[in-house]
């Protein structure tokens, strides 16, 4: 049963880090690794700088140590010189004493000399280490350079893919598998406006098939078909005095000369007692030639023997 429930907790646990993970925002995931690096630089900085500091101390202890073996050394060699004069001036008891203070001095001296000699050591050993803490720092100073030229990069790729996402989405919206949303895309503003084209030439199809519309149709024809009689008896009218008659008379040659209307010209025929067509007024029907004979424009033209032309 326990380990069922340890099972169970860690499957939790790596499910609740996971939807973390996709909802977590990587910019404050750069920074929190940013973060986390120079705080563990600030702590290898500040633990060189112990090193460097223990090593500087171990300078000054020998440097002092040397000081004073040196100190001991004069000491001990001015007693021994002070015992030879004694005993050369012969004076055994300070002879005596100066030895007894030699011998003190020279005691110390080994000891200082021990002492010394392990500060030597520790200051080799502080040098080493301080060396190796330089060669950290200095590395973990390139690798911190390095971090914060990636999170430039990344963050400058989290802009490009923000970018890309929004592109896309503009794209999507334009597209006609977009969902719908509280803007219409184009399609279906096309959709719209081909639906109310289409209706609006259905209901014109309907109307235009309906009996008024026919009624139109007749009436239209019907002025068709008086308009082509109409000028069906204007050509009859033109063309009873006959053709011969304009091209026999000297008015035709004339008329041609002066550059007028062809068909002014046709109509400018010449009659027995020589007057002319007058042409059409606007609006009105022209008078045809009168006859020789005085007969109308209805009734036949006669010759002057009194025959129909």
């Amino acid at each position: 049963m326990a380990n069922v429930v340890r099972k169970i907790a860690r499957y939790l646990s790596a499910s609740a880090n996971r939807k973390f993970d996709e909802r977590a925002d990587p910019r404050v995931q750069i920074d929190q690794a940013i973060e986390e690096a120079r705080r563990q630089h600030e702590a290898l900085v500040q633990q060189a700088a112990l090193v460097v500091g223990n090593q500087r101390q171990l300078e000054m202890r020998l440097a002092r140590q040397a000081e004073e073996v040196g100190g001991l050394t004069e000491s001990a060699r001015s007693s021994l010189l002070l015992a030879d004069n004694a005993r050369a001036s012969g004076d055994p008891v300070s002879a005596a004493r100066y030895e007894e203070t030699a011998q003190a001095f020279a005691s110390q001296l080994v000891s200082a000399e021990t002492s010394l000699e392990d500060l030597k050591n520790l200051h080799r050993q502080a040098v080493a280490s301080a060396a190796q803490a330089r060669t950290a720092v200095e590395d973990n100073t390139t690798r911190m350079q390095r971090h914060l030229a990636e999170r430039a990069r990344l963050l400058t790729q989290i802009e490009h893919a923000a970018m890309q996402e929004r592109m896309t989405q503009a794209v999507e919206g334009m597209s006609s598998l977009a969902p719908p949303g509280d803007t219409p895309s184009l399609a279906e503003i096309r959709d719209k406006v081909e639906h109310r084209y289409a209706v609006a030439l259905g209901r014109h199809e309907l109307a235009s098939q309906g009996m008024e519309e026919r009624m139109v149709e007749v009436r239209r024809a019907t002025m068709d078909a008086r308009a082509l009689s109409r000028l069906a008896e204007l050509r009859g009218d033109l063309g009873g005095d006959g053709p011969g008659t304009a091209l026999g008379g000297g008015a035709a040659p004339a008329a041609l000369g002066t550059g007028t209307d062809p068909q002014r010209q046709s109509l400018a025929k010449g009659s027995p007692d020589g007057s002319q067509y007058r042409a059409p007024e606007a609006g009105g029907r022209g008078a045809p030639p009168p006859a020789a004979g005085g007969q109308g424009a209805d009734g036949p033209a006669t010759a002057p023997g009194g025959s129909a032309v």
